[in-house]
């Protein structure tokens, strides 16, 4: 079985932009939904609809891939399905190691949708002695010691950082000084690593302050509104305000007055 470090994605040498490599995740994620439905064919606006994005995105970024679809027909999903999975490298076994197995990284582990998508745990790692050996999701954890080792029988270029803050760089430049060359980083800390390593960071806590930022804003818009509407006098002063500002032709100038 081939793996991961024998081959790397075309996507970069073939020009396809990284906005919309982020995307073919979610479009690959709607499409297999469909498959697993035995839909047999989808318009650009209903796979847009379902992946969340708007159909002219979809169609050009289906553009990169030399799919453009058949008119009055749509795409065909499992064509789509292959094609999106062979170009994110999904169509090929990806030896990955998870480092730190505290509850996120034993979650992790037990997480079903790896070897689904082509990703196969083949090694946790923890650097607590009293965790050798103990099983995790039917995998017995190893010790650090090992890491270098592990990575090297096993072929592994992806690795996921699942350790405490203060430990995460140093297990990065371990996995990297090994081999791995694509980091999965969980911990809450920005990584340094040297150029041709490819570092995806997740954090969750980073996450729930924007959707904090936008309960916010919208506790204020309601608030605002719940103030009621300007007072009738008010408005038109407004708008004989707002007419005043604009040009002959009714636009508003390009440099408005001070």
């Amino acid at each position: 079985m081939a793996t991961g470090r024998t081959h790397r994605p075309a996507t970069r040498s073939r020009g396809i932009p990284e906005a919309t490599v982020a995307r073919l995740p979610l479009y690959l994620r709607a499409l297999t939904a469909l498959s697993e439905r035995s839909v047999p064919t989808v318009s650009s606006e209903e796979l847009a609809a379902a992946a969340g994005v708007n159909s002219a995105k979809l169609r050009k970024d289906f553009s990169y891939l030399g799919s453009y679809g058949t008119r009055g027909v749509g795409y065909d999903v499992e064509y789509l399905v292959y094609q999106i999975s062979r170009e994110l490298g999904l169509t090929q076994d990806w030896p990955v190691v998870i480092v730190g197995i505290g509850n996120l990284g034993a979650a992790l582990a037990n997480y079903g949708g790896f070897a689904s998508r082509g990703f196969r745990v083949a090694a946790l790692i923890d650097a607590d002695p009293a965790m050798a050996g103990k099983p995790v999701a039917g995998i017995p954890v190893q010790h650090t010691d090992e890491l270098e080792k592990i990575i090297k029988d096993n072929g592994v270029s992806i690795g996921v950082i699942a350790t405490p803050a203060g430990a995460a760089q140093q297990v990065c430049d371990r996995l990297v000084a090994a081999g791995v060359t694509s980091i999965l980083n969980f911990a809450p800390t920005v990584l340094s690593v040297p150029d041709g390593v490819d570092v995806r960071k997740v954090d969750l806590s980073i996450e729930l302050q924007i959707l904090a930022f936008h309960e916010q804003r919208k506790a204020g818009e309601e608030i605002a509104a719940g103030d009621g509407a300007l007072p009738a006098t008010a408005a038109r002063g407004a708008a004989a305000d707002a007419d005043a500002d604009q040009g002959p032709d009714g636009d508003v100038p390009a440099v408005m007055p001070a």
